[in-house]
């Protein structure tokens, strides 16, 4: 891609390899019956929303599940588990994908996330690979319940590019969804629908002449 000086990464199946599919198995066995419409990769029940803005806590979140499954016995261990089902991990390789592009373009990521997840994650990327979050990988990490915020809503690209005073034409951003692409355009910036697996980051990057 010609011009482009600025990357902004999204997390889950970009990076980080997520199965809704998982989640929505567990989901179902704490007792939801519609976890396919309930929880999916392009719409969702509000409670996922309102976790990801931060508007609610986790504990609020767990008690929302426990409402959808129609169960107040159901532990905070069971429903974080569920909930943590689709985390499946980083590639072997994409942290050492992430530095080179580093080295080329200022990169930032910018991931709809929420507190149990993160907390997850960091704590997955200090045992597999012995760093303390994902901060060495970019110039700089955003998380929607940090922001308030969340894809595909414009202001939350708006903030990125204001606080990082960046051109939009001359940024490039890399999704899964097709949502939050529709999100990024109407900020202006350039954009790449990741349709591959993780492991297949430098691929794509290649392919698309960004490598």
């Amino acid at each position: 891609m010609q011009n482009i000086k600025n990357i902004i990464f999204d997390y889950g199946n970009v990076i980080f390899e997520i199965d809704f599919k998982k989640t929505q198995e567990a989901l179902s066995q704490l007792g939801i019956t519609n976890s396919t419409e309930f929880f999916a990769h392009k719409s969702h029940h509000n409670l996922f929303n309102d976790f990801e803005t931060a508007a609610i806590s986790p504990a609020q979140f767990r008690e929302g599940i426990r409402e959808a499954a129609g169960d107040n016995n159901l532990t905070d261990e069971a429903i974080d588990a569920a909930w943590n089902s689709l985390l499946i991990g980083v590639p072997p390789g994409i942290h050492e994908v992430l530095l080179k592009v580093k080295q080329k373009y200022r990169t930032f990521l910018l991931s709809n996330n929420n507190e149990t997840h993160y907390n997850y994650i960091v704590d997955y990327l200090k045992k597999e690979f012995g760093i303390e979050d994902n901060s060495s990988l970019f110039e700089k990490a955003y998380y929607s319940q940090q922001m308030y915020l969340r894809k595909p809503n414009v202001e939350i690209f708006e903030s990125v590019i204001n606080e990082n005073k960046l051109n939009p034409a001359e940024t490039l951003f890399i999704d899964d969804s097709p949502q939050h692409i529709e999100g990024a355009k109407l900020a202006g910036l350039n954009t790449l629908l990741m349709t591959k697996h993780p492991r297949e980051l430098e691929q794509v990057l290649i392919d698309n002449h960004i490598l």
